[in-house]
């Protein structure tokens, strides 16, 4: 079981809070508004946190629009000390066809250079629809820099269910980004329905 806090109120937050109380996880549920806060934590089982206090949960995760992640990891400033900090944003154009900051970083990357000392980053979630993390068993693929942060989160995610995929250190968390352009031009094109999730599929090793 995983000790986890959830920094925001959406439907992400809701989801990911929903699948954690299940998975016999405590979570916390921290919002700036603190009365949907407590009303969202109340609806799935959870705790409600202070905005800008030291988090509960080992685990932070920053269930936030990807314009808002960086703000309130500044925001919480020396409160995230420690803490395992997991980024699930994506920063989609206004079309969603491509990637806001225009150059090879993320916003993971971007939380890694403004979180105090001793927090580690991990992107994870960011390539999954959130009605299909609600209802189906897709594969989560994260990266990050601190091995010891990554399987605690590899174990948060089996915890619920769910396939953990490390693709790397956070320098992957620019490729991860773009994968979730991607998994949106699938829904508009290929695909063309909403409905499926980007996933591994192993195949029977080859002769020797």
């Amino acid at each position: 079981m995983s000790n986890i806090s959830i920094i925001g109120t959406g439907n992400m937050a809701r989801t990911l809070g929903t699948l954690a109380v299940a998975g016999g996880d405590t979570v916390e549920i921290m919002g700036r508004d603190r009365s949907r806060a407590a009303d969202l934590a109340e609806a799935i089982g959870a705790s409600t946190g202070e905005w800008g206090a030291v988090p509960a949960g080992d685990i932070v995760v920053l269930a936030l629009l990807a314009e808002g992640v960086v703000p309130a990891v500044t925001r919480y400033g020396e409160a995230l000390a420690g803490k395992v900090l997991v980024d699930i944003s994506n920063p989609f154009t206004a079309a969603a066809d491509g990637l806001t900051h225009g150059e090879e970083t993320s916003v993971a990357e971007q939380v890694a250079a403004a979180a105090p000392e001793g927090a580690r980053v991990v992107k994870a979630f960011n390539t999954i629809f959130r009605h299909v993390l609600e209802s189906g068993r897709p594969d989560v693929f994260l990266a990050g820099d601190d091995a010891q942060a990554k399987a605690g989160v590899e174990a948060f995610v089996t915890g619920i269910g769910l396939r953990p995929f490390d693709v790397g250190g956070l320098r992957m968390a620019y490729w991860l980004e773009g994968a979730g352009v991607l998994t949106m031009g699938l829904a508009r094109n290929g695909v063309g329905h909403w409905d499926f999730a980007l996933g591994v599929t192993a195949l029977p090793a080859g002769p020797s």
